[in-house]
């Protein structure tokens, strides 16, 4: 029988007593180690990993076995020895320690039998590693030993300011998380908080409380017939048929082929429908005084072919204009309810949608929305409440004087000081040469407004609450600021999400607020 991939029903009650007394046996750099069978759940081998920020080096990364995050542990580094490449022999060993979690080891070699009166004891053995990691040493009959090794100690060693399995205390991402006192929601309702979006170079922007969710175009769409030429047919989005149309042909623009580096910014209507728009990017969430909004000139919409723009925004000294659509009088022609018609009616025959009633229906809605953004090739996300704007990087920041390592510097955001953070360093990650993709995201500490840094926003999500769950507990300051993960298996995806609120010490605030 091969062990390189298998696996093991360790809750099998009639086979307790005979795994008590057998043993996985495997080698890490060239010694012989063992794992009680017991525990044992599975041997794989090693599969993609998602980075976690704040994690013990020794921590490889999480895996999605079969829709459970898996935690991966390199044994190598906790042996103290050099990082090797991994070859067809590496496998992970899947072990209950309360909670699965994946070891990783040079190669499985077998499974054996050992009697109890056979174990010796560890004092007087000469090994690399930690002889605390080990419960006992089977020798066999020509002196070679295999250790058994200890894994609740191993990991009790690994993640001591943690404890394996506890509760972790994490933020719903409300407004109040943010701690925005009643100046700040006043100077809100002030302002015009837009999503903007760019079409053939141009800017345009829809209020963010009509963006439901911004996402990836889809591999394939089905066409609808005797529609107009702005509609691009149908698409699936959880289970749900979306109208999707090009926002290009509805502004009189060239029309180009859709790919994957555009985005689909989806609609909320009136009577609970949407629609998903396709831009060509979407490059920031914006908060305009409305004193810097115009309205459209009535001449100019009625007869200028612009009746989708409802006003413009001027912004950076009237250099750059963000017009604003009117997303309830772009789809209200009998056309486009026309399509809307016959979403809902393919809807109902679907599989799955035929005789859903109102509860199953309001489950679906029970979604949690968060911006996504990369850090490296990982994703992260915070809840849309949370982010106050997100801009782009600007050329030039001031840099403050015995600042903390990870402020960037301050730059000027109409007309306040908005201290910056590069959110790399404030993770323990590598820094990265600044880059068009890079964007500021802006939070809120006690009314004082931060930003940070990040690789590239990438969409606005709407994720369901059961695929969330809490991060397996790696550090405490992992812990608290990355306490949840949204495991999309379908979608093979691992998203971190991230509190902005724990970001920051009160310490840390009180002193990037004299900065600002």
């Amino acid at each position: 029988m091969s062990y390189e991939d298998a696996a093991f029903d360790s809750d099998d009650a009639g086979s307790t007593d005979k795994n008590d007394n057998q043993f996985v046996t495997f080698s890490v750099e060239g010694e012989m180690f063992a794992a009680p069978m017991a525990p044992v759940q599975e041997i794989i081998r090693v599969p993609e990993l998602s980075r976690v920020p704040l994690a013990p080096a020794s921590l490889l990364g999480l895996a999605n076995l079969r829709g459970r995050v898996l935690p991966i542990v390199n044994l190598r580094h906790v042996f103290g020895l050099s990082e090797v490449a991994s070859t067809d022999a590496t496998r992970a060993l899947v072990i209950n320690l309360g909670t699965p979690i994946g070891f990783v080891v040079d190669r499985v070699a077998s499974v054996i039998a050992v009697d109890e009166g056979n174990i010796e004891s560890v004092s007087g053995i000469s090994s690399s590693i930690d002889t605390d990691l080990l419960t006992g040493v089977v020798k066999n009959s020509t002196g070679e030993m295999t250790m058994i090794l200890d894994f609740g100690r191993l990991i009790a060693n690994e993640f001591s300011s943690v404890a394996l399995g506890a509760k972790a205390i994490v933020s719903g991402g409300s407004e109040d998380t943010m701690h925005r006192g009643d100046d700040d929601e006043l100077q809100a309702s002030d302002e015009l908080q837009l999503v903007s979006f760019t079409v053939d170079g141009q800017e345009y922007a829809a209020e963010i409380a009509s963006v439901q969710e911004i996402v990836q175009v889809p591999p394939r769409t089905v066409l609808v017939p005797n529609t107009p030429g702005h509609v691009l047919g149908l698409m699936t989005l959880r289970e749900r048929l979306l109208p999707l149309v090009s926002l290009r042909v509805m502004l009189g623009l060239p029309r180009v082929a859709v790919d994957e580096t555009q985005r689909i910014v989806v609609l909320g209507l009136a009577g609970g429908q949407s629609v998903g728009v396709v831009a060509d990017s979407v490059d920031e969430v914006l908060r305009i005084p409305r004193d810097q909004v115009e309205l459209m000139p009535s001449l100019l919409s009625k007869s200028g072919g612009l009746e989708e723009v409802s006003s413009v925004c001027r912004l950076d000294g009237g250099k750059r204009l963000v017009s604003v659509l009117d997303t309830t009088r772009m789809f209200d022609s009998s056309a486009m309810k026309s399509v809307l018609a016959q979403a809902a009616e393919l809807e109902k025959k679907v599989d799955g949608f035929e005789g859903q009633d109102s509860e199953d229906l309001d489950s679906v809605e029970d979604d949690e929305q968060v911006v996504v953004f990369l850090l490296g090739d990982e994703e992260f996300g915070v809840p849309i409440a949370a982010v106050h704007e997100i801009v782009r990087v600007p050329e030039k920041l001031t840099h403050v004087p015995k600042a903390p390592h990870f402020v960037e510097g301050v730059i000027n955001l109409r007309g306040a000081v908005l201290p910056v953070i590069d959110q790399r360093r404030r993770l323990g990650l590598a820094d990265l040469e600044r880059n068009d993709r890079q964007r500021i995201m802006v939070y809120a500490f006690n009314n004082t407004r931060t930003g940070f840094i990040v690789d590239a926003v990438t969409e606005v999500l709407k994720i369901p609450k059961n695929a969330i769950e809490e991060t397996p507990s790696l550090s405490g300051e992992q812990q608290r600021i990355l306490g949840r993960i949204a495991n999309l298996e379908r979608q093979k995806r691992m998203i971190m999400l991230l509190d902005p609120a724990a970001l920051l010490s009160d310490t840390e605030v009180a002193n990037i607020s004299a900065i600002g």
